[in-house]
């Protein structure tokens, strides 16, 4: 039984023990261990803060991403619309021109037909005279073979004359 009562001899050197590890603990000890978790503390309130700014800029990052998104979009929207309007105005430049050359070209044609046509007809004028005067030689030289035919031409185209 003698376990179960501690004795006061017991007690005080206890309580001395406990007392002069509590002052050295207090002393060398406690101030360290609270610097390390005051230390500790701040590092996580640091790593905490510095994970919202990271959140923060994050998602400023994602909506600048997303806007920067939306303005390419808007841009190559814009790209391909001045390229369609482009290209509108150049196959419609490209047909006027298309069209004014054949124009052109048309009425050329129509002017070189018109001269050949014009060089043909003075061509038949020509050989249809000379075939007239050929003929109206001919005609003459025989019918003025007699004199007698000579002088009653002659007496008739006198008589034209005079009245006209």
């Amino acid at each position: 039984m003698d376990l179960l009562i501690p004795e006061i001899g017991l007690i005080f050197w206890h309580t001395l023990s406990f007392l002069i590890l509590m002052f050295l603990l207090a002393k060398f000890a406690w101030k360290p261990v609270m610097k390390a978790i005051k230390d500790r503390e701040s590092s996580i309130t640091s790593a905490l803060e510095s994970a919202d700014k990271a959140r923060l800029e994050m998602a400023r990052l994602t909506n600048e991403n997303e806007q920067l998104l939306i303005q390419a979009r808007a841009e190559r929207d814009e790209i391909l619309k001045e390229a369609k309007t482009l290209q509108d105005k150049i196959v419609s430049e490209a047909k006027n021109e298309a069209q004014n050359e054949g124009a052109k070209m048309i009425a050329q044609a129509r002017r070189e037909i018109e001269d050949q046509k014009n060089k043909a007809l003075a061509e038949v004028k020509e050989q249809v005279s000379t075939l007239s005067l050929d003929i109206a030689r001919k005609l003459l030289e025989k019918e003025f073979e007699d004199p007698q035919q000579q002088k009653h031409l002659v007496d008739e185209l006198l008589k034209d004359v005079r009245l006209n």
